[in-house]
Formats: structure tokens, C-alpha cells, sequence
């Protein structure tokens, strides 16, 4: 298999689990993020795939969800780039804060449009949009470009960084990508054709 691209969202961090937004802060995986990344890099290892290199952000949880997932596959010393490019969306003042507390600050309605729209950013944070307009342009420098010379290549990086990438490679609009849930710790692959067009997709959610 060659022009192979994973994508997979980071496992369970603390602050998932504790219900706050989180973007560039850098809390851990808790267990059971752990266990999720331990789990994809098994289905990995069962889809037979060798990879050529690995990219990720400058965030904890992204770069020890890759590093077990390298573990199970027996890639331990793939080349890894690590860059924030690929980091979470910043979230601003949300950042930090429990999403109930936020609701109660700023309205139900409001905290919704915040993180279902995609064009509207918290104060002081970025829209999926924004975020986009980060990850997109390193997205097509750096990592396309391998895929399409014909190497395998793995992402483990956040639910939005890798919204806009999906949004790129599916020609999703904005309203569609919003919508789109990323479990955590579940690689997605895509097959790639030289155009970059995708032959398939499959999620291995197990």
C-alpha cells in the first residue's frame, strides 16, 4: 500500500475528561487515553501499513498518542516532525474554562455559535476557519506532498487541526466539517490516488 494518509485525534486528555476547553494548554492523557492510543496503533498494526514518517503538534497529548501508536507498530524510530501548525484550535478566553461555567457566562446560545460555527471565533481565539487558514498551508507544503510521491504517512494531532484537514480532503463546506464528530484515538485512512484525489476511506473504529 502506498499514498496511505492516517489521521488520528489525539486520545482522552485530563481536561476532556474534566469537561474544559482546552486548545493550546497542554494537559496528558489521562488512562483511558492511553488505552485509545494503545488501541489504534493495534488496528494499525493489524491493516499492515508501514509508514515513512509521522508529523504531530508541539502538544503533549498529540505527541504521546503518537508515541504509543509507534510503540504498537513497531516504528519506534519513524521520522517525526513536530509543529504547531498542527496544534488544537486556540479557544481564548474560553481556554481553561468548564463548558457549563462558559454556557453560564456567556449564554447557551452564544458558547454554541462559538464552537459550531465556522467563522465565528471565541474573544481573544480562533475560528475553525482561522484555524484552518494555519494548518491548510503546511498541510499542502509539508505533508500532501509526500503522500502523492507515494509514501505513507501518519498524523496524530486534534479534533480541529484535523477537521480542517478532512474539510480539504473531502471538499466538505464549513457548515458540513462543523458537524463532523472525531472520536478520540481513532485512526481514519485514506487512500490517495496521484492527484490527490481519495480512491478510500476507512475509519477503524475497532
Amino acid at each position: 500500500m502506498s499514498r496511505v494518509l492516517v489521521l488520528v485525534r489525539h486520545g482522552q486528555s485530563e481536561w476532556n475528561l474534566k469537561n474544559l476547553f482546552t486548545g493550546w494548554k497542554d494537559p496528558d492523557l489521562t488512562p483511558l487515553g492511553v488505552e485509545e492510543a494503545t488501541a489504534a496503533g493495534q488496528r494499525l498494526k493489524a491493516l499492515g501499513v508501514r509508514f515513512d514518517v509521522a508529523y504531530t503538534s508541539v502538544l503533549t497529548r498529540a505527541q504521546r498518542t503518537l508515541s504509543l501508536i509507534l510503540d504498537e507498530i513497531g516504528q519506534t524510530d519513524l521520522p517525526t516532525v513536530r509543529d504547531q501548525a498542527l496544534n488544537e484550535r486556540d479557544y481564548g478566553e474560553l481556554t481553561g474554562l468548564n463548558k457549563d461555567d462558559a454556557r453560564a457566562r456567556w449564554g447557551e446560545e452564544q458558547v454554541h455559535v462559538w464552537r459550531r460555527s465556522f467563522d465565528v471565533p471565541p474573544p481573544g481565539g480562533e475560528s475553525l476557519k482561522d484555524t484552518a487558514a494555519r494548518v491548510l498551508p503546511y498541510f499542502e507544503a509539508e505533508i500532501l506532498p509526500r503522500v502523492l510521491k507515494g509514501e505513507n504517512v501518519l498524523v496524530a494531532a486534534h479534533g480541529n487541526s484535523l477537521r480542517a484537514l478532512i474539510m480539504q480532503l473531502e471538499g466538505l463546506t464549513g457548515e458540513e466539517i462543523v458537524a463532523r464528530e472525531l472520536a478520540t484515538g481513532v485512526p481514519i485512512v485514506y487512500h490517495l490516488d496521484e492527484t490527490g484525489r481519495i480512491v478510500s476511506k476507512d475509519v477503524l473504529s475497532g
